[in-house]
């Protein structure tokens, strides 16, 4: 009987080990995860190469929403995208790793108004600044690059930061104030909020 128990347990426990992995596994797939790995100084450094290619995206892409829409969207590579969420008063659409020839593509372009020519030309800017999504609304948020479970962000706002925004943007954590325009910021989520490396040291 005992070893009828023990046994049991043991199958018992195999199967939740292979199920958190399997969940764990599932996570790390749907939210984009990466084994690339980038950095805060990478971030800068993209940033001081690329300011002119990051603010000519910026000014497309704002140019091409309708102010009545939010959208975000990130581009896995030239045939998938990993996000495409469209929201406006009538609701939200939330869609994850969809093909840009899909007829679900299609719907979203006839909603923003836009034609495959309009997306791939927001494509051509996002490579242009070596960056790979795009977050309308205030502040405009650019996508650098995924790293592991985790992306960087540019916070591009319109006007300097006022002093309660700047200690708001600038935790140490998620946040770091570049300049008085310019917030960088680390997301994670899919397993919980992370920091930029080197936080848990200045503590």
């Amino acid at each position: 009987m005992k070893k009828v128990l023990i046994w049991g347990l043991s199958i018992l426990g195999t199967g939740i080990f292979l199920y958190v992995a399997y969940v764990m596994w599932a996570i790390w797939a749907f939210m984009g995860a990466t084994d690339t790995y980038y950095s805060k100084k990478d971030l800068i450094e993209n940033y001081r190469s690329k300011t002119r290619e990051i603010y000519q995206l910026k000014k497309y892409a704002e140019q091409i929403i309708p102010n009545d829409k939010s959208l975000t969207i990130e581009f896995e590579n030239d045939e998938k995208l990993a996000i495409f969420h469209l929201s406006d008063k009538k609701g939200r659409s939330s869609n994850w790793n969809i093909k840009i020839s899909a007829k679900k593509t299609d719907s979203l372009l006839t909603e923003l108004g836009w034609t495959k020519q309009t997306l791939m030309q927001l494509k051509e800017k996002m490579d242009n600044a070596n960056c790979i999504s795009v977050e309308s609304g205030e502040p405009f948020t650019i996508g650098y690059q995924r790293s592991g479970m985790g992306m960087y962000f540019y916070n591009l706002f319109d006007k300097p930061l006022t002093d309660s925004l700047k200690k708001a943007y600038n935790d140490g954590c998620m946040h770091i104030l570049y300049n008085e325009k310019v917030a960088l910021e680390f997301g994670g989520g899919a397993i919980g909020q992370q920091c930029f490396e080197g936080y848990l040291n200045k503590k």
